[in-house]
């Protein structure tokens, strides 16, 4: 097995785990402990997001001195543990308590990516962020489709053995890779032994970086303010069994495959638009908007668009990061863009919550495509990541 298939397929395994409730937890929380709260749901969530948030940087600055996967093999299994601990959490509190435990030893698994990245050519970064977008997707769906299936059939409980069942998986091929030889270590030693200092950024570098998480934050935030309360959108117009529910969750995943494969196809030098950030910002908000309709038929259809533009765009972003980063500091330049996609992703999950308690789920659809509408007018005016060939720099100072 080589380095990059076993990568792609941890990165599965931690998606998966992740995304087994994430599409239920109104209903996991109203079966499990009796609460039926929107704002508990947005604020759940939220709380993930800080968890995410917080402790990635503390993992990346631990690469520094250990490797990647010699990390994840500890704190994968801290997770697997919590997450077994949580299926018998006996108040709402002790929940709280172990999962967000959890999910701050889960968030390590993230520095896959860049460790991946490293070991990758420039030239192939495109390549692998799409793979490792589909992954994701794939991921999602089956996590969704398993975790409606499972709740449905099984309970709240078995969903918490499945999430620890993933991370002990992880860490069972972390030390797989590592005693089987097949970890590359990234850290540059001295004679000594001692990992090499990295030079200071500069402050066109940081303004490139800021610049680019600034935009990141603000589309998570659109794009993230539909998610938690789809499930029973969509279950209280279709009254549809939790598993198809699950499936309708995952339609962009769907997408994504079918989009990478047009990206490294022919097709995409027929329509030259396919990697414009702007128009695909534009069509995820059509698809916003059609899944604000009470249509079983138009929401799939925006599910599609929305999963299009998705994909190309999360694509384009993470392509333009690791052009302007450098190889040593992969893990803290991505862990810097994740911060604020988590800080996007935990301000979208705060307003779910009161919008949908106040108005309604409809408007959160409106809403979000009224930021994806922003996110494009902001890209095209100051960012504008849309170019292959923009340096640092360029980026640091586009209009």
């Amino acid at each position: 097995m080589s380095l990059r298939l076993a990568i792609l397929i941890m990165s599965a395994l931690g998606v998966i785990s992740d995304s087994i409730l994430i599409a239920f937890y109104p209903q996991f929380f109203a079966e499990r402990y009796g609460i039926t709260s929107a704002v508990h749901v947005g604020a759940y969530i939220a709380a993930i997001s800080i968890a995410v948030m917080c402790a990635l940087p503390l993992w990346a600055r631990l690469t520094r001195r250990i490797e990647t996967l010699h990390l994840l093999w500890i704190t994968q299994g801290i997770a697997g543990t919590l997450a077994v601990a949580s299926a018998w959490a006996p108040t709402i509190e002790v929940y709280w308590l172990f999962t967000m435990a959890m999910f701050v030893t889960k968030a390590s698994y993230l520095l896959l990516f860049p460790y991946l990245m490293r070991l990758e050519k420039p030239e192939d970064h495109g390549l692998v962020i799409g793979l490792l977008s589909v992954v994701i997707h794939i991921g999602g769906i089956f996590g969704a489709s398993v975790g409606g299936l499972v709740l449905e059939s099984l309970g709240p409980k078995m969903c918490m053995w499945l999430v620890g069942a993933g991370d002990f998986s992880q860490m069972a091929m972390s030390l797989f890779l590592i005693f089987s030889g097949s970890m590359v270590p990234v850290l540059k030693r001295n004679e000594t032994g001692e990992v090499k200092p990295i030079a200071k950024r500069s402050a066109t570098a940081w303004a490139a970086l800021l610049k680019l998480s600034a935009l990141m934050l603000l589309f998570d935030l659109s794009a993230y303010l539909v998610r938690p309360f789809f499930s029973v959108y969509w279950e209280r117009l279709t009254d549809s069994s939790q598993a198809i529910t699950g499936l309708v969750f995952a339609i962009p995943g769907v997408i994504a495959l079918i989009a990478l494969a047009i990206n490294k196809s022919n097709i995409k030098d027929t329509f030259k638009n396919l990697d414009h950030t702007l128009g695909n910002l534009l069509v995820g908000a059509v698809g916003l908007v059609l899944q604000a309709s009470s249509a079983p038929e138009l929401i799939i259809l925006g599910r599609c668009l929305f999963g299009w533009s998705l994909f190309q765009v999360i694509v384009k972003m993470e392509v333009t990061l690791f052009r302007i980063s450098q190889p040593e500091r992969y893990d803290r330049d991505f862990a810097v863009t994740n911060f604020f996609q988590n800080l996007g992703v935990l301000l979208s999950s705060f307003a779910a919550g009161y919008i949908v308690s106040w108005v309604g789920i409809p408007l959160t659809f409106a809403l979000a495509a009224g930021g994806f509408l922003i996110t494009a007018f902001i890209d095209r005016l100051t960012f504008n990541v849309d170019s292959h060939h923009q340096t640092t720099e360029e980026l640091s100072h586009a209009h």
